[in-house]
């Protein structure tokens, strides 16, 4: 089973939970495969879809507490993304313990660094053309740390989902380090989200048309909510047009 590969140091994350997010996935997986990873330290389980002559790879990153095929954003993105002709590799991020916060989280973010590059390796290594990071929810604070810490040259752009979640009375600990980015930006996200995210999004929309990046684009889902129910085709489409449309 691909969960007894889940191994390493945990660092403060829950490692048992984690493979059993990875024992569910497994057991329901129906479109890729899963594959095992090492990020030099510890083993994680990542779905793959690898499709012939791809456009490029898109690497995804789940919300908190959920797996690499989620059926909420993920996992219907991973397989409608590979659809559109793009390869797809969808990662395991470091969880806690259930019912924990975004503050509790805060501590784990650098965990899911090893984990960002070894994918960014992988598709460098295995799928020609560009390497787009897509990330939802907690993936995008993981995301953004990520990037405070290295910066973003290692893609070839930046697509955020949902960005800017937190938990009630909680503020983002840091500002997203977006007017520092070189790669092009898409921040999608529904006109139902959280006040909190809708908040936010004005902000990062004026940062966004006023970057150099010309690309970068912010698009709301009409009717959407924070995990896309019943909208998944909807945002499939506009992450799918705006990542056909980047010129190189």
């Amino acid at each position: 089973m691909l969960a007894a590969w889940v191994c390493g140091c945990a660092h403060g994350s829950d490692l048992e939970r984690e493979r059993r997010l990875v024992a569910e996935m497994e057991a329901s997986l129906f479109d890729g495969e899963l594959i095992r990873m090492d990020d030099g330290r510890n083993g994680f389980a990542a779905a793959l879809i690898e499709v012939e002559n791809p456009r490029g790879g898109v690497i995804l990153l789940h919300g908190r507490g959920f797996h690499a095929d989620w059926e909420s954003v993920v996992g219907p993105l991973r397989v409608a993304l590979a659809d559109a002709g793009w390869s797809t590799l969808s990662i395991q991020l470091p969880v806690l313990a259930k019912g924990r916060k975004y503050y509790d989280y805060v501590a784990i973010f650098p965990q899911a660094h090893p984990r960002i590059e070894a994918a960014i390796a992988y598709m460098r290594d295995n799928v020609p053309g560009p390497v787009a990071l897509l990330a939802h929810s907690c993936g995008v604070h993981m995301s953004m740390h990520w990037i405070e810490e290295h910066g973003d040259s290692a893609i070839d752009a930046y697509i955020g989902v949902g960005m800017g979640a937190t938990d009630y009375g909680q503020d983002l600990v840091r500002p997203f380090p977006l007017a520092r980015m070189k790669a092009p930006i898409l921040d999608v996200l529904g006109t139902a989200e959280y006040p909190r995210v809708l908040a936010l999004a004005k902000r990062r929309k004026t940062l966004l048309e006023t970057t150099a990046e010309r690309q970068s684009r912010q698009v709301f889902v009409e009717g959407a909510d924070h995990y896309f129910k019943g909208r998944d085709a909807e945002l499939a489409r506009v992450v799918a047009d705006w990542l056909n449309g980047l010129e190189p």
